[in-house]
């Protein structure tokens, strides 16, 4: 049985226990894509909840690629400094840093979600082909020099997310965004070598995968985010998830993060507790590459029956940890294994009354200042 509270070790890199924070945008950034102070607080607070793993929202490795104006980046060197210093947050309070770079595509240049519509200045969007997201603008169908440029971007995103100290980076390529839109029969129409059939479509996945990993040192951890059904007929299915992992694996893909949707406005989406976990499971028994799990993953007893299935090997949670940052501690609490999780001895105090809990006496070493 594998233990919600065991270690993951891959390269060198070891997550404390199964439990990850699935990136979730903030919209608090300026134009500028830098983090900010929100950030720290949202992130570091996730860390000292337990969490083994902090994944830092989608951030853009281009500014056209960004979903809204307030999205983060990391598209230049002056995006490294505020990385570090959320990668050092997360570190200092027992999290493994990671973070996910990404391209929007189509379903860029948009408001943040609290308000409705483009955004304003807005930008001309990139995509396979100029096939418009459902009430968003038509976008520019993609040369083949801008396929080049985007890749070699993930590239220069991946070799700053390493100098910025993070220790797994994930490659977006769900939720409809760029390189979801290539997978994807119903948004990629190309008829060159970046379309078509599988190969044609997989191209840019399995080529910016390749040269990602050969850019970053062995002992950093490479992840993919795919969305294994597009939920919608015709569209990118499971079982070319399970065929794009099972090469990516071969590319130096470490864990597969399996998520679904999000391409097209007609999805069907059989939405309840774990409804992800079958395509997760799929993939791990299909390609034989370590999966992520999420999505309405809750309660602690459903998360340690995904692991203990053997359905998945890792657990990422997002809205639950919006509501309860500190539900990894609660999860040790449930299934009875305050032994395995280290409370910050900052906060004993508001936790032994509840369970008898050892201390994670590192978070307690003194830190840098804030500057």
């Amino acid at each position: 049985m594998t233990d919600l509270f065991a270690p993951f070790t891959l390269r060198g890199v070891t997550l404390k226990n199964r439990i990850g924070v699935s990136p979730m945008c903030q919209y608090s950034c300026r134009d500028d894509g830098l983090p900010t102070d929100w950030h720290l607080a949202h992130l570091v607070s996730r860390s000292v909840g337990g969490a083994g793993m902090v994944m830092v929202e989608a951030s853009a490795v281009v500014p056209e690629g960004r979903i809204t104006p307030a999205d983060v980046g990391i598209w230049s060197d002056a995006h490294i400094a505020p990385h570090a210093r959320l990668a050092a947050g997360i570190a200092a309070t027992g999290g493994v840093p990671a973070i996910q770079i990404a391209h929007a595509g189509r379903k860029a240049s948009r408001e943040a979600p609290w308000g409705s519509g483009p955004a304003v200045p807005g930008w001309t969007c990139l995509a396979p082909s100029a096939e418009a997201f459902e009430g968003f603008a038509v976008p520019h169908a993609m040369t083949e020099a801008e396929i080049g440029a985007t890749v070699a971007a993930f590239v220069a995103a991946a070799k700053r997310s390493v100098q910025a100290g993070y220790r797994i980076i994930e490659l977006h390529g769900a939720h409809g965004y760029l390189m979801h839109q290539f997978l994807s029969p119903i948004s990629n129409r190309r008829n060159d070598a970046w379309g078509g059939d599988f190969e044609g479509r997989s191209r840019i996945v399995r080529e910016t995968a390749a040269a990602v990993r050969a850019a970053i040192p062995d002992d950093v951890m490479l992840w993919l985010r795919i969305s294994h059904t597009d939920w919608v007929e015709g569209g990118w299915t499971t079982e070319e998830s399970v065929e794009l992992s099972r090469r990516v694996k071969a590319l130096g893909v470490d864990v597969v993060d399996v998520s679904s949707g999000g391409l097209d406005a007609g999805q069907k989406i059989p939405l309840g507790p774990g409804y992800q976990v079958p395509g997760a499971e799929a993939v791990k028994g299909g390609a034989g590459v370590p999966v992520a799990a999420v999505g309405m993953i809750t309660e602690p007893e459903q998360a340690q029956a995904i692991l203990t299935e053997g359905r998945a090997d890792l657990i990422l949670l997002a809205r639950v940890l919006l509501r309860e940052p500190y539900w990894p501690m609660r999860a040790a609490a449930a299934l009875g294994r305050a032994d395995a999780l280290g409370i910050p001895p900052q906060y004993d105090r508001g936790w032994n009354t509840l369970a008898k809990w050892t201390m994670d006496r590192a978070i307690a070493a003194p830190m840098h200042p804030i500057v």
